[in-house]
């Protein structure tokens, strides 16, 4: 059930959210290494042991074309004889990894240029998108940005309500028609709207729609076009929400939306649930598309900017945390 966040939850320290990222993120057996110390005790780093290592990494939903790019390099290593002990190897695994996140640790950055900032967010129903835009929201307002959210979901009144009070909990306006409305004109009035009265920055939310839906994606595309009859460079950003627990269902939708409406940035949620977390490398590996916020709960302080090594120390080994929340 969704609650309000409180003047609590906005105050809580960034260290509050890295230590609950730490633990969820690595609940369970849920990083690649562990017990790899047991495995190849006694033992040289050999074939039978990478083939354990690549069934580990397919299993976290890393997938076949990022599995492959990390257990070429790691076999690279073996046969100029550069890991000779476990440390190595779980080192030479964090640096791959690393080296695949950090061409898409890019934090998203609002243009002054343009006022509005236009943000478009878009993904499949149940993704965490409405509250991924609320937690956005605070955060912006926090910096201290005015902000507009425009309830672009006029299919589902309870993404509308839920809309609502994440813009009152953040200080931000709230641009929204009755239910039923067309996405279009909601978006287009809620622009018009920010325009006059000298918004920094508009959230657009839109209604939740499987990535095979062509019909839906249609109107997707459509309220783009209707933004650009009032700015023809709107959207400035079209940040697409995941969620994690998708696995490799969560890539087909990123390949889905991207060819629709030209995605600038993600957003992977729920990295609390029962996500392996090896998906993110799997879409950046693929994809290359900047990820800029990670989520592992539904309170505003769940909410962190991607940071690729860490991420990395935190699913190889549960060493660190995997997002910073300031």
């Amino acid at each position: 059930m969704f609650r309000s966040p409180s003047k609590a939850d906005r105050k809580e320290a960034p260290s509050g959210f890295l230590a609950r990222l730490r633990a969820r993120l690595n609940r369970g057996n849920s990083w690649l290494t562990l017990d790899v110390g047991e495995l190849v005790r006694g033992r040289a780093i050999d074939a039978g042991i990478l083939d354990e290592l690549e069934a580990r990494l397919l299993s976290a939903d890393v997938g076949v074309d990022a599995t492959q790019y990390i257990l070429t390099s790691l076999r690279d290593r073996v046969a100029r004889r550069e890991l000779g002990d476990v440390d190595a190897l779980i080192a030479a695994l964090r640096t791959t990894v690393e080296e695949i996140l950090i061409p898409c640790a890019r934090p998203l950055s609002i243009d002054t240029a343009h006022r509005p900032f236009v943000i478009l967010v878009v993904g499949v129903n149940g993704s965490g998108k409405t509250t991924s835009i609320g937690k956005l929201a605070r955060r912006l307002t926090d910096a201290g940005r005015s902000v507009m959210l425009a309830a672009g979901d006029t299919f589902r009144s309870a993404a509308v309500e839920q809309l609502e009070v994440w813009a009152k909990a953040a200080g931000a306006s709230f641009a929204a028609q009755q239910a039923g409305a067309d996405p279009g004109a909601v978006v287009f009035d809620a622009l018009q709207s920010a325009r006059a009265r000298g918004i920094d920055v508009l959230l657009a939310d839109t209604a939740g729609r499987l990535h095979s839906q062509s019909h839906l994606m249609e109107e997707l595309k459509k309220v783009r076009r209707v933004l650009q009859r009032i700015d023809a460079s709107a959207p400035h950003e079209v940040l697409l929400v995941l969620d994690a627990n998708q696995g490799q269902n969560a890539l087909a939708q990123a390949i889905q939306f991207h060819e629709a409406v030209g995605v600038t940035g993600l957003v992977l949620t729920k990295l609390d649930g029962t996500a392996k977390g090896g998906i993110v490398i799997a879409i950046a590996r693929q994809l290359g598309l900047p990820i800029r916020f990670i989520g592992i709960g539904e309170q505003a302080e769940d909410f962190g900017v991607f940071d690729a090594q860490a991420f990395a120390a935190a699913l190889i080994d549960g060493g660190a945390p995997a997002a910073v929340a300031s």
